[in-house]
């Protein structure tokens, strides 16, 4: 079928932008992608302008030509009249992933692709753009994708096509810096302060750091995936590390550890995490809400926290942030009635780092992510407690922040 001219300008449009990349970067030519990611979708982020501009190109009737899944957006598109959103913003918010379904790309809104069946194979070239998500498929999955911004992510839905230079090539993957670790990582809150201080470390390395771990493992069974997530999603967040290579995890560590450990100039030990969680764990003041889910959380994360509840019903808002195809799942199995009934709420489209707070009245909250307590502060001027899950889920029973 031939393309009608309007909708070829939106495809000419992308080569553009991929051509500009291309010349950026060196690189010698495109690679074909599996699969692409979509950021800057929360109308909190990207605002008047960033709207007109997604409206302007879906306007042109490109379509995706590969699968295409959204980041999460600014408010949850259910339950957002309950959790105090602001209707002109929520207006604001859905033109914008109009806009985006108008290009061809799923209103998945979450920053775990993973989690709602698109899962990368080794090797495969993809082009996602959230940080945490960039960092978990290149390190856990072993894929290759550099972190896209949400105009090159659309370029490359809209072409099925991205420019070869940095992580999608074999030397733009080689390790930086040696990371040893001599301390206890044990919760994926710890992981998350690892991910913080190895970002601190190696943001300064010649062409972008990428760490090569040794010295501590995930846990076995359903937290292991958790564990991995957060340690990406701290690095990502204090460094803008898209890959790490963590020794007998990460499928290239596995595959070719001399080649890596040789190719690294750098070593650095990190001995204890108390650097990143006194610049961490800064809050002070009454909670307004306890935050988990940051990245979004997997149906196993759903019934842990079921699992430390207890049945018991908390004092304080406590958001639980989801993919919607995890909240569907929970529904189905009866976790989400059992935890609502504890008072927790599903939250679902968005994420605690690109919600509206101020709007939602949101001052001072806890949360067991490195990656939105390390964001919060700066973006929103929020004051943060940051602990474990345990910690965290204690607070909303308690309705205030105490270490135990």
């Amino acid at each position: 079928m031939k393309r009608s001219s309007k909708a070829g300008a939106g495809a000419a449009k992308a080569m553009e932008i991929l051509a500009a990349l291309s010349r950026i970067h060196g690189a010698p030519d495109m690679v074909k992608i599996g699969s692409v990611q979509v950021s800057g979708v929360s109308y909190n982020n990207i605002g008047e302008h960033g709207l007109a501009f997604l409206e302007e190109w879906a306007s042109m009737g490109s379509k995706a030509v590969v699968p295409a899944t959204m980041n999460p957006g600014g408010a949850d598109r259910r339950i957002w009249k309950s959790l105090g959103f602001p209707p002109a913003f929520v207006r604001k918010q859905e033109r914008v992933i109009k806009a985006l379904e108008g290009l061809g790309i799923k209103p998945t809104l979450t920053c775990t692709p993973y989690h709602v069946g698109v899962t990368p194979q080794y090797g495969e070239h993809v082009a996602w753009a959230e940080s945490s998500a960039v960092c978990f498929a290149n390190s856990v999955l072993g894929a290759r994708t550099n972190r896209e911004g949400g105009p090159s992510a659309i370029a490359a839905a809209l072409t099925g096509l991205t420019p070869r230079h940095t992580l999608h090539t074999d030397e733009g993957r080689l390790p930086t810096r040696i990371i040893e670790v001599k301390c206890p990582v044990p919760t994926a809150a710890d992981a998350g302060a690892l991910g913080y201080l190895i970002g601190r470390l190696v943001a300064s390395d010649k062409g972008g750091g990428i760490p090569f771990i040794t010295g501590t493992q995930p846990p076995t069974g359903p937290e292991r995936l958790t564990w991995l997530k957060a340690l990406g999603a701290g690095m990502a967040a204090s460094g803008s590390v898209g890959l790490y290579h963590l020794e007998g995890v990460t499928p290239e560590a596995v595959a070719h550890r001399a080649k890596l450990v040789t190719a690294a100039k750098q070593k650095s030990v990190i001995k204890s995490l108390a650097a990143s969680r006194k610049a961490l764990d800064c809050g002070k003041g009454d909670l307004d809400v306890v935050a988990v889910g940051c990245p979004h959380a997997s149906f196993e994360d759903l019934t842990r926290i079921l699992k430390l509840l207890n049945g018991r019903k908390i004092k304080v808002p406590f958001w639980i942030f989801l993919a919607e195809q995890v909240r569907k799942q929970a529904e189905a199995t009866g976790v989400a009635k059992a935890l609502e009934q504890c008072g927790a709420a599903l939250v679902a489209d968005t994420c605690i780092v690109v919600a509206p707070l101020k709007e939602l009245g949101i001052h001072t909250l806890a949360t067991d992510s490195a990656k939105a307590a390390f964001y919060l502060p700066s973006h929103h001027g929020a004051s943060v407690y940051f602990g474990s899950l345990e910690e965290n889920v204690e607070a909303a029973l308690r309705g205030s922040w105490k270490k135990i």
